[in-house]
């Protein structure tokens, strides 16, 4: 898998003004591609591009975008399309868990410790946090996607590709195979809009593979965040954002590498 080219791309990610997603444009950045923080709060992504030049001396550019709303997206689009006529990458970072209950600690198998809002059981979760997590990691997903691939499109061959930020809870085959310790596993909301995430992905892969426009579904593993209150046993941010970015980095001799799933490291079953 291609890690390192002259061609210098130009990525947005989403979700990008903290945790993996900032991580991921710090790490591309020190490569020197072009990276845009595309983040929802203009002062957290100001805040992003500020502490990425103060603090490491790296170039990116904030990019207002909500993935929820159309109008931001379209915004986002053609402001980089006018000022780089073209997008090699985007990665679909952006994403929400479902609970707004009090947190509680659970002791999770392999001796993983972390603070999460109550799971309740599938036939008990309200619509409403199906339809606030899906409109996030999967419509705006959508969106996104759709409103960007023009761009993408102007990439030279074999430089394009969509990275869909995934996760182990994505995977039907892990769940009905009880792979998925019981607690996470009740993250229906969450689990079904990875789930339709990556069924997404599988069919744009194969719409796109004569276009050479990779599409891939990646996973870090568990990874100390914000969004699950840095798990305690979790890899560094860091580490779990070092699996990303050789998929960002997709070249003309990776044709093959689409319509693939991976969680930390591995390949895994859809």
């Amino acid at each position: 898998m291609s890690t390192e080219s002259t061609y210098k791309k130009v990525v947005l990610i989403t979700g990008a003004n903290g945790g993996i997603g900032f991580e991921l444009a710090r790490l591309l950045a020190e490569k020197g591609h072009k990276v845009y923080i595309g983040a929802r709060n203009t002062d957290a992504g100001q805040e992003a591009e500020k502490r990425l030049r103060d603090e490491y001396r790296l170039d990116a550019k904030f990019v207002q975008l909500d993935v929820t709303d159309s109008e931001s997206i379209k915004a986002a689009k053609d402001l980089i399309e006018k000022a780089e006529n073209r997008l090699d990458v985007l990665v679909n970072n952006a994403g929400r868990l479902q609970y707004s209950t009090v947190a509680m600690t659970m002791k999770l198998t392999y001796n993983v410790t972390a603070t999460y809002h109550p799971p309740r059981n599938l036939s008990e979760t309200d619509l409403q946090d199906y339809i606030r997590v899906m409109n996030t990691n999967f419509f705006g997903l959508v969106n996104c996607t759709n409103t960007f691939l023009p761009l993408i499109r102007k990439s030279p061959p074999g430089y394009g590709a969509i990275v869909n930020v995934s996760s182990s809870l994505g995977s039907n085959s892990a769940l009905a195979a009880r792979e998925i310790p019981e607690q996470f596993s009740k993250s229906g909301p969450y689990s079904a809009s990875k789930a339709a995430a990556n069924s997404y992905a599988i069919g744009l892969a194969n719409e796109l593979r004569g276009e050479r426009i990779r599409v891939n579904c990646v996973g870090p593993g568990l990874v100390k965040t914000k969004m699950n209150n840095y798990a305690e046993g979790g890899k560094t941010v860091r580490e779990g954002t070092e699996l990303l970015v050789p998929w960002v980095l997709l070249g003309p001799e990776d044709d093959d590498k689409t319509c693939q799933f991976y969680n930390n490291g591995a390949p895994k079953a859809w």
